[in-house]
């Protein structure tokens, strides 16, 4: 099976999104998202793919999951997860990038956890990361960063490996 990784930037009470939009717009965030990605599979949800604001994105394999009769220019699309997964090759790097369905259904497949943990709990919110159990993870990289004039918050890149399912 694929090398699948959850990629998600993350508030410190779970939050993830508030109205289909991400809760933060950290310059750094989206580039080390963009490093991190390029180059592989990023696969998510509809609702997720719609709120891209230019549609598929660039040197990435995307997948989007829907059960409704839908096409996007640039992307491939499954019903479900599992028939996604059944899409990519062994060897191929996934990374699932939302929404809420989508990281709820992957996380027990998950190898690899890439958060940004923003230091913040916003005031408005509608769309949470799964519970994580943080003794099921391994925490091999941390990264701290303080807030500037291009990220609004301080954050840290995490990066968790399983240790066990």
């Amino acid at each position: 099976m694929a090398k699948i990784n959850l990629i998600v930037c993350i508030a410190r009470n779970g939050a993830i999104g508030y109205n289909n939009h991400l809760l933060y717009h950290l310059r750094d965030d989206l580039k080390h998202f963009k490093e991190l990605t390029t180059g592989h599979t990023v696969l998510m949800g509809r609702r997720t793919f719609e709120s891209l604001p230019k549609g598929a994105l660039p040197n990435r394999r995307n997948i989007v999951l829907t059960k409704q009769n839908l096409y996007w220019p640039g992307t491939e699309v499954f019903s479900s997860l599992q028939d996604a997964l059944n899409h990519c090759s062994p060897d191929e790097d996934v990374f699932i990038i939302g929404g809420h369905s989508v990281y709820r259904d992957a996380l027990t497949l998950a190898d690899n956890l890439f958060l940004t943990e923003v230091d913040d709990t916003p005031s408005e919110a509608d769309t949470f990361f799964p519970k994580l159990k943080r003794e099921n993870w391994k925490e091999t990289a941390r990264e701290h960063h303080e807030a500037n004039e291009q990220n609004e918050r301080p954050y840290d890149f995490v990066t968790l490996h399983r240790i066990s399912k």
